[in-house]
């Protein structure tokens, strides 16, 4: 029973932090904001997003919660990228396999939404591997204070030219032995991916204690997935799911390096809250 009150109230001191410096940042700005979320694989980004949206909206402050994975390509538009560009950018993930521009255009609409208004949000079906139905989009009403867009690579920053050199894992060495994929996932964050992420008023981190982690997060994640007979993927086992993530392992080992965002979450094994770091509030 302790350690579940200690769960809690850890969670609970982290949401009160968390929200009461989003809520100040929109004070000192006076507008509408947008927040960044970012996390490891299986970080809980999710549930911590959801959990800030429900207080933020309980103090008046309509939040629309965006994931930056409801944003990637379609299955034909990365089958397009892997024939012309590189094989490995059919799996989605990376700077590159995301619509941006939707993402921008999305965001915008929601800034500027207003009485009435009603903004269709993209959603993707992990379980098939492809952007789900425009009719099956939720979407959101009337004008927003906060739109937080959470995702394990926001406000992901592009490396130095000479890090991109040697290879970090067995994907790269075996798939990318000359660089030309994680040189052109850099350069997408560089470009494009830089861009949405300067509209970003505030950046939160939920950091891991270390890369090992993700596999038996992604594998908890994996086996929470609804699918259906027919339509669905099968789940990928311990082998596929090393490989798939695998293609996140350079930038997330980076995000971890680096102390980039405004508040640092720092999380246990077990996900839960255990320290942060106050940088720019």
């Amino acid at each position: 029973m302790t350690q579940i009150f200690n769960a809690a109230k850890a969670f609970a001191d982290s949401d009160r932090l968390l929200v009461s410096a989003i809520v100040a940042a929109q004070q000192s700005l006076g507008r509408s904001i947008v927040v960044g979320l970012c996390g490891a694989q299986g970080s809980g980004k999710s549930t911590t997003a959801a959990r800030l949206a429900e207080q933020l909206e309980a103090m008046g402050r309509p939040t629309a919660v965006l994931s930056i994975d409801d944003f990637y390509l379609t299955l034909e538009q990365r089958r397009a990228l892997a024939r012309d560009v590189h094989p490995l950018l059919i799996t989605r993930g990376v700077p590159g396999t995301h619509d941006v521009a939707l993402a921008k255009a999305t965001i915008t609409a929601l800034l500027n939404a207003g009485e009435g208004d009603a903004i269709s949000v993209p959603s993707f079906d992990k379980t098939t591997d492809d952007r789900a139905q425009s009719a099956e989009w939720p979407s959101h009403q009337g004008p927003i204070s906060v739109v937080l867009l959470e995702g394990w690579c926001v406000g992901a920053r592009p490396q130095r030219d000479d890090a991109l050199a040697e290879p970090i894992n067995a994907l790269e060495r075996e798939n990318d032995s000359d660089g030309r994929w994680r040189r052109y996932v850099n350069d997408q964050l560089a470009g494009q991916y830089a861009d949405l992420f300067g509209c970003l008023d505030f950046r939160l981190f939920l950091k891991a204690p270390s890369f090992e982690h993700v596999l038996g997060w992604r594998q908890q994640q994996e086996v929470g997935l609804t699918r259906i007979a027919g339509r669905s993927l099968p789940a990928m086992d311990e082998r596929a799911l090393l490989h798939f993530i695998a293609h996140y392992e350079r930038i997330t080992r980076n995000l971890l390096d680096e102390n980039w965002a405004d508040i640092i979450i720092n999380i246990g094994p077990d996900r839960v809250p255990r320290a942060h770091e106050i940088r720019n509030v």
